[in-house]
């Protein structure tokens, strides 16, 4: 269950009134350093999970910093978290727990993958997205659509896997592939890290519907590792891609990524980040997290800066990733699991 609210405070007597009436202003202190848009936290300075490198504190600052770039990213969106505590498996959550607060907005979805209808929370104020802070929420994973209108997809998605940690310097160059394609199919796209190895890149879409999305998704993965076939693939089985970078066409339909600005449940606390093109092969991403993103955003958005307007898609890319089969599904039929991306 969630962190309980609760604030300890020096009720142990014995000592001169002057000392017991500082120890009460101290907790005050404490109360109000503690509770933000009303909501009141706890266990501030314990580990946010093992090897983190970071407090629960760490994330709830992070979080709070980012919060008027990362909620635009995430409202109207179902949305998943991934939970983390100390000693224990980070776990995703997909379904709002039974104490979820009232004003927190909920949207009741079909999900594929688990055959059910599942109760998501939107993430539409900065009091949700402290509240799930408070409930050690690391990594948030907002559909790539609005429940406004769930037949379209608002972005296309090419998640750039390299085969190892140290391998990111390839997928930057495979995701100039990706740009190359995506020039020469009449679009652009903004890129970010992933925050684990590799990147993502997205191109906003005016209309399209989910399926043609996934179409032209498979279709773009295909041009950008016909592009670089000695370190580009799109094999979906991990022990297919002989150390190249995957070119994963599966984030679609009902998929979700992570969001940008958001923590990963990974050592040091490493977060999505936007970059511009030129920027993308200068750093690592091991060095953006939540102790030092703030400070290289300063007041910048740059996921907002950097995104191209929406884009229609062309009939004749829809029409060639419509003769590519869906990766996943095959993968799936087959009974075996992809890597990890």
């Amino acid at each position: 269950m969630a962190d309980a609210a609760h604030h300890q405070t020096d009720a142990a007597g014995g000592h001169a009134g002057d000392e017991s009436s500082a120890g009460d202003e101290r907790a005050g202190d404490e109360r109000a350093r503690d509770e933000r848009d009303g909501i009141s936290f706890s266990h501030l300075g314990e580990p946010l999970f093992d090897g983190s490198g970071a407090s629960k504190r760490d994330l709830v600052n992070y979080l709070d910093a980012v919060a008027e770039r990362l909620v635009p990213v995430l409202a109207d969106r179902p949305l998943s978290v991934v939970r983390a505590h100390a000693g224990q498996e980070p776990f995703m959550q997909k379904n709002v727990p039974k104490y979820t607060p009232g004003w927190v907005a909920t949207v009741r979805m079909w999900a594929e993958a688990s055959k059910r209808d599942v109760s998501y929370a939107l993430c539409n104020d900065r009091r949700t997205l402290l509240w799930f802070a408070n409930q050690r929420a690391v990594e948030y994973h907002p559909a790539l659509m609005r429940t406004e209108h769930p037949e379209l997809a608002t972005h296309l998605v090419l998640d750039l896997d390299p085969p190892g940690a140290d391998a990111f310097a390839a997928a930057v160059e495979v995701a100039g592939l990706v740009r190359q394609a995506l020039a020469e199919a009449g679009l652009d796209g903004a890129v970010k890290t992933s925050g684990a190895k590799g990147v993502h890149v997205f191109v906003p879409l005016a209309g399209a519907s989910l399926g043609d999305a996934a179409a032209a998704t498979r279709a773009l993965a295909a041009r950008a590792a016909a592009l670089g076939p000695q370190i580009a693939t799109t094999a979906f089985m991990k022990d297919q891609r002989d150390g190249k970078v995957f070119v994963d066409a599966t984030r679609a339909a009902g998929a979700t990524v992570i969001a940008a600005y958001s923590p990963r449940v990974r050592p040091g606390v490493p977060v999505s980040f936007p970059l511009s093109w030129s920027e993308l092969g200068s750093v690592r991403p091991g060095e953006l997290t939540v102790h030092t993103a703030i400070e290289r955003l300063g007041n910048a958005d740059p996921w907002v800066a950097n995104m191209p307007a929406p884009q229609v898609l062309s009939p004749e890319l829809v029409a060639e990733g419509n003769a590519i089969p869906a990766p996943r599904g095959q993968a799936l039929q087959r009974g075996r699991k992809s890597g990890d991306q």
